[in-house]
């Protein structure tokens, strides 16, 4: 993993946002695996054509009325997917009082407990919500298509007050990129009462896990979506330049890495504006 720092870069790491535990088990009776496999074989086919099987349509407006059943306003749309890295995704769109969710598969025919934190995480991202989801995507691991090995999953939040990373993401990667990075996206944990930090890991992507991490003190008002996006496009930088051994010690930002971060549109407009607020970045 790598990072970019406005100090000395640390060792690599990024933490899950809900630890693994035991959780409730995904289906419990032949009748709900039959269904697990019909929409799995859906979710196969709809790979293979612009139209979405009936199969997922269905398991998708069932899922959106048991969500919306314990949410007292908005409205909930819903797109069941096989990704192997997201488990969850959310964007708030408070204007129009909508949430578009993106969910495994797994969760087509969760029991009411499960659609309950699924709710109270969507509308409020709330915290024993989130363990809940936790526990039951770790006791469902071994229907994430393509795992090799039982590892916790990531439960993604890309949507901020200020800043909606997932279409950040999402531009940059089409702007850039081609489309052709793999990676999930997530706002970092919260942390506690405000205070002044030395430094600040602004942004980290996980080469194992695919996930790109962004710090929360960027999602204020005060910074610029020029800053944010610089900050993604750097971290998905790290998926096109392998990380090197130079005299023993790894090498983050090899010379090749720095000639293409030069190409943002926005690099000398972003490393100024760091300068003149570093100070307010690390009041958080």
């Amino acid at each position: 993993m790598s990072e970019l720092l406005t100090a000395t870069p640390s060792s690599p790491h990024a933490d899950p946002c809900s630890g693994p535990n035991a959780g409730a088990s995904l289906v419990g009776t032949s009748e709900g695996a039959s269904r697990a496999v019909g929409l799995v074989e859906a979710m196969r086919r709809a790979r293979k054509t612009t139209s979405v099987p009936a199969e997922i349509l269905e398991a998708q407006d069932s899922l959106e009325r048991r969500i919306r059943a314990h949410m007292t306003k908005g409205r909930v749309l819903v797109t069941l997917t096989d990704n192997r890295y997201t488990m969850i995704s959310v964007r708030r769109l408070p204007r129009e009082k909508r949430y578009e969710v993106r969910l495994h598969h797994m969760f087509a025919d969760a029991d009411p407990v499960i659609t309950r934190a699924l709710a109270h995480y969507i509308a409020e991202n709330d915290a024993d919500a989130s363990r809940v989801l936790g526990d039951f995507i770790d006791a469902n691991s071994d229907h994430v298509r393509g795992r090799a090995r039982r590892t916790p999953a990531q439960v993604i939040f890309t949507a901020g007050e200020f800043h909606d990373l997932r279409q950040i993401y999402d531009e940059i990667n089409t702007r850039y990129f081609e489309g052709k990075i793999d990676a999930s996206i997530t706002w970092g944990a919260r942390t506690g009462r405000s205070r002044r930090r030395n430094s600040i890991k602004m942004g980290s992507y996980s080469v194992e896990e695919r996930l790109i991490r962004i710090h929360r003190s960027l999602d204020r008002a005060f910074v610029p979506r020029f800053f944010v996006e610089w900050i993604v496009f750097h971290e998905m930088l790290h998926q096109v330049h392998d990380i090197r051994v130079k005299n023993g010690r790894r090498e983050f930002h090899s010379r090749e890495f720095l000639a293409d971060e030069s190409q943002f549109e926005h690099y000398e407009q972003s490393r100024a504006w760091e300068r003149r607020h570093l100070d307010a970045l690390l009041t958080y």
